[in-house]
């Protein structure tokens, strides 16, 4: 296996994927601090983020097996 196939990863798709895991942070955020049972601004942001976080961290995984696969298809061909 030669060095460039072995490299899963660079600092361009790392910042690509930390725009993308931002911005799915922020509209999962927006989505689901409505939905907190609190008129309480410290609990819409503790539970909104947290469940804001863990989505976004599911994303970031599915984005990575996105990526392996891809590669995986294309060694393929």
């Amino acid at each position: 296996m030669s060095q460039q196939e072995g490299k899963s990863f660079t600092p361009v798709s790392l910042a690509v994927d930390a725009v993308l895991v931002l911005a799915f942070f922020a509209i999962i955020y927006t989505l689901v601090s409505r939905h907190v049972p609190s008129y309480d601004p410290f609990w819409v942001v503790l539970w909104g983020g947290l469940t804001a976080a863990c989505m976004s961290a599911v994303f970031w995984l599915c984005i990575q097996m996105f990526r392996v696969v891809l590669k995986a298809q294309r060694a393929k061909r």
